[in-house]
């Protein structure tokens, strides 16, 4: 079992506001219309985005997506 926590009166230090960094929930909200497509990927790399979607916790196709639209906006960067 861990340590009980102590607590304790004493300075922390200098504390630091740091901006808020984190999206707003019309940032998160899906910009996109999605289009549903039926595409046949190696076995090897479905395996793959499966691997890193339990890892994470997510849905492997949203990884796939996810990828798919970041190249997509770099090639239109360029």
């Amino acid at each position: 079992m861990s340590k009980p926590i102590q607590y304790s009166d004493k300075p922390i230090g200098k504390l630091k506001i740091v901006a808020d960094f984190l999206p707003s929930p019309e940032e998160l909200a899906l910009k996109n219309e999605n289009t549903k497509v039926t595409i046949s990927l190696s076995t090897e790399s479905v395996a793959y985005f499966k691997g890193i979607a339990k890892k994470h916790h997510m849905q492997y196709q949203k990884i796939i997506r996810q990828l798919l639209d970041e190249y997509v906006a770099e090639q239109k960067r360029r």
